[in-house]
């Protein structure tokens, strides 16, 4: 049976950064089957190696800095993604492809899907912005879906 880790990542004290957090609390409220699970990822993505051997599969939600205007949802998948410091498009994308190529040369290459939304401001302060706050229902919904589609794929 497939096994799928959603991982919800982001700082939710620096305002429209912790959306992606806040994305895992909403789904995780819902009823999954047993073989999904949901984790609070912080910002420590370089952290969860260790973690992928447990899943089949990886979806991360995130808040993605793409260029585009604040609340744009997106689906990236691993080639999407710039292994760059300087054109990173994930605001954590760095430390988590380390992660999975840490855990790849253990020996276990994982899957993953990144589900995210451009923010529009990132300071100190707790929530959303009011335009992600907008786009928040679709960035669950277009999450769930993505579940659903690797659930039954």
């Amino acid at each position: 049976m497939k096994t799928l880790l959603v991982l919800g990542i982001g700082n939710i004290l620096l305002k429209d950064e912790g959306a992606g957090i806040y994305c895992m609390q909403a789904l995780k409220k819902k009823a999954w089957p047993d073989n999904v699970t949901f984790v609070d990822g912080g910002i420590f993505t370089q952290d969860f190696f260790g973690m992928f051997e447990k899943f089949s599969y990886l979806l991360v939600l995130d808040a993605v800095r793409g260029g585009n205007k604040p609340g744009t949802l997106y689906r990236l998948k691993a080639g999407d993604l710039v292994e760059t410091r300087k054109n990173n498009i994930s605001l954590h994308g760095i430390g988590l492809l380390d992660s999975l190529k840490m855990a790849e040369l253990l020996g276990n290459k994982i899957s993953f899907t990144v589900v995210g939304v451009e923010p529009e401001e990132i300071f100190w302060k707790k929530g959303l912005t009011k335009t992600l706050e907008e786009a928040f229902p679709d960035f669950v919904e277009l999450a769930a879906r993505e579940i659903n589609k690797i659930l039954m794929s």
